[in-house]
C-alpha cells in the first residue's frame, strides 16, 4: 500500500512539474480518444443485425453470422486474395527502394545536387491520389497517351496482367521520397569517428555500408517493417479507390474497396463492419508476431 501510494505521489509531482507539456498533448490526446476510442463502440454492428431505424444498441444481436457469411463469399474472398498479393508485391518492392535510395544519397558528396534529388522525389508525397489518378489517366489513356511511344498495345490500367504492377510502381514513385528523408535522418546520426575508423582499416565504401550503416539504420527498418507488416491488409484505398474500373475489379478489389461498397453503396452495415474488424484483428495479430520475431532475432520492437 505504502509502494502504491509512493508512486501515486511521485506521478502527481511529474504532473505538476511538466503541466505544461501536458496541457499542450491536451487536445492532441481529447482528439485521438474521440476519433480513435469512442468510434470503436461501432463494432458491436458486426454482431448485430443492424438496423438504421433501430440504432446501435436497439438492434438484434446476431452472433457470428456475419462474419460466418463472409468467408463463404466468394466476393470477400477474391478481395481478400488480390489485398494479401498486392500488399505483398508492395512490401518486397516498395520497402526497400527508400533504404536504398537513402544510401545512394548518402554517398552523394556535393549537397546542392543531393539536396535537388531529395526535393524531386519528395514532392510526389504531397500530390493527393485523385490529382495522380488524373495525370495517369491522362498520360496512359488508351488514344493520347505515352503508351504508345513504348508499342504498348493497352493501357496498364485496363490490363488485368498489368494492373498490380502498375499499382506497386505508382505508389513507389509516390512514397519512396518519404521513406528516403526517415532512412537519411538515421544516417545523419551514425558516428563519423566509425567511417574514420573503417577507413583506416581499409574498408571500401560497399563494406562501410554493409557493416556501419546498415547495422545502424537497423532499428529504424526494423520498426518500420513491423508496421509495414501490421498493414498489410491495407494496400492503399485511396490510391486503388481512384485508379481501379470494372475491367480490372478481379485483380484489384481489395478489402478497403470491398467494405466501401458493401457498407456505403450497399446499405449492409453489418456485413462491412464485420468484414473490416477482421482485417483490424489480423493487422493486430501481425504486429504482435512480427514484434515478437524481432526481439527474438535480438532487435529492438515496439513495445
Amino acid at each position: 500500500m505504502v509502494k502504491r501510494h509512493g508512486n501515486k505521489s511521485r506521478y502527481l509531482s511529474l504532473i505538476k512539474k511538466y503541466y505544461q507539456y501536458y496541457l499542450i498533448a491536451l487536445p492532441g490526446i481529447i482528439i485521438f480518444i474521440l476519433f480513435r476510442y469512442v468510434p470503436m463502440t461501432g463494432i458491436t454492428i458486426a454482431f448485430k443485425d443492424f438496423s438504421l431505424n433501430k440504432g446501435i444498441f436497439d438492434s438484434p444481436w446476431a452472433g457470428l453470422k456475419w462474419f460466418e457469411f463472409l468467408f463463404v463469399n466468394d466476393d470477400f474472398m477474391m478481395a481478400l486474395k488480390n489485398t494479401v498479393i498486392i500488399s505483398l508485391y508492395k512490401l518486397v518492392f516498395n520497402f526497400p527502394a527508400p533504404i536504398i535510395l537513402a544510401l545512394l544519397l548518402n554517398e552523394v558528396k556535393k549537397q546542392a545536387f543531393k539536396r535537388t534529388i531529395q526535393t524531386i522525389v519528395y514532392l510526389p508525397h504531397f500530390i493527393s491520389w485523385v490529382i495522380l489518378g488524373g495525370i495517369a489517366y491522362a498520360l496512359l489513356s488508351q488514344g493520347a497517351g505515352i503508351i504508345q511511344l513504348f508499342g504498348m498495345e493497352k493501357s496498364p490500367m485496363i490490363d488485368p496482367s498489368k494492373f498490380r504492377t502498375f499499382l506497386v510502381l505508382s505508389e513507389m514513385w509516390k512514397s519512396i521520397g518519404w521513406g528516403t528523408v526517415v532512412y537519411l535522418a538515421a544516417i545523419s546520426g551514425i558516428d563519423p569517428a566509425l567511417y574514420e575508423a573503417a577507413v583506416i582499416d581499409g574498408a571500401n565504401r560497399l563494406q562501410q555500408v554493409r557493416h556501419i550503416t546498415l547495422p545502424c539504420i537497423s532499428s529504424t527498418i526494423i520498426i518500420l517493417l513491423i508496421l509495414r507488416v501490421g498493414h498489410i491488409l491495407n494496400a492503399g484505398f485511396d490510391q486503388i479507390f481512384i485508379l481501379y474500373n470494372s475491367l480490372v475489379y478481379d485483380v484489384a478489389d481489395i478489402l478497403d474497396t470491398y467494405v466501401y461498397r458493401v457498407g456505403l453503396t450497399m446499405g449492409r452495415f453489418s456485413l462491412a463492419t464485420a468484414a473490416g474488424l477482421f482485417k483490424s484483428v489480423v493487422g493486430l495479430l501481425l504486429v504482435l508476431f512480427s514484434n515478437w520475431l524481432a526481439k527474438r532475432v535480438g532487435e529492438e520492437g515496439l513495445i
